[in-house]
């Protein structure tokens, strides 16, 4: 049986995607058509997209072997194939994969022994950081299907699970840019939906990044840039981290430019 903390961010899982579902389960076929703001990609691709991770994520719990397998013979553009292959179909049929799929991740997840670990792309990851890396996903992807759509998501608690990433990425962004992590930790001060102060870190630290959480969510998913958003760092090493910052095992890419736009 899962511990606490384990049934709690499936749920929070369940939740993020089921609010982009509701974004998109009404739209028209030519809405799914779409343009967002990552280059190429339409809805129906950031749909495709989040459809196939699930799968991948699944294959990586249930057969570790085949996903390393997997993994040594992807492409440069795996990624952009597979979103591509899933969006060509019709709308209805993605939306049903991706339903089904999702419900199949978080079952079998719900029932992985406690201290199981997994491969991904990145470092294995535990249970619990799988759903959380598959969450952050799901909120990320689902920015991109708001924006194109013109629609402001309210945020919500479950972007504690996107900031606890983005923290403890911090080393692996500056390593992945064969950059020496910094010698100290920081200390992270982010005010969440509600006003609830979230923190990290010692408070003596000497540095600090202060601001809002959705703020760094929105960072460290690539899906803002810093220029845009009300983060504020003291201390080189975390000025330089709000550069780096991401919450996602792959290349970082170029980002948004200033103003929202895309790279």
């Amino acid at each position: 049986m899962q511990t606490r903390a384990v049934c709690e961010v499936l749920d929070d899982l369940r939740d993020e995607g089921e609010e982009l579902d509701r974004l998109v389960a009404g739209l028209p076929e030519w809405e799914w058509r779409r343009a967002t703001p990552a280059p190429g990609w339409t809805v129906a691709h950031q749909i495709a997209h989040l459809a196939w991770s699930d799968r991948q994520a699944l294959l990586a719990v249930t057969a570790p072997d085949a996903f390393r397998r997997e993994v040594e013979r992807a492409t440069p553009a795996f990624v952009d194939d597979a979103a591509a292959e899933g969006a060509a179909g019709p709308p209805g049929e993605l939306l049903r994969r991706w339903r089904d799929g999702r419900a199949v991740l978080r079952g079998t997840l719900a029932e992985q022994p406690p201290g199981a670990r997994h491969p991904w792309f990145g470092p294995p990851m535990a249970t619990a950081s799988v759903a959380t890396a598959r969450l952050m996903e799901t909120w990320a992807h689902g920015q991109d299907v708001a924006d194109a759509l013109g629609t402001t998501r309210q945020p919500t608690a479950r972007l504690r699970h996107v900031a606890h990433i983005a923290v403890r990425t911090r080393d692996f962004a500056f390593r992945l840019r064969g950059l020496p992590p910094p010698e100290s930790e920081f200390r992270i001060e982010l005010t969440a939906p509600g006003d609830e102060l979230w923190a990290y870190g010692p408070e003596d630290a000497a540095q600090r990044v202060t601001g809002a959480a959705l703020d760094l969510c929105l960072l460290a998913t690539r899906r803002r840039h810093r220029a845009d958003l009300a983060l504020r760092a003291e201390g080189a090493d975390a000025d330089r981290w709000l550069d780096l910052a991401q919450a996602f095992a792959g290349p970082p890419g170029a980002g948004r430019e200033p103003g929202g736009g895309a790279a």
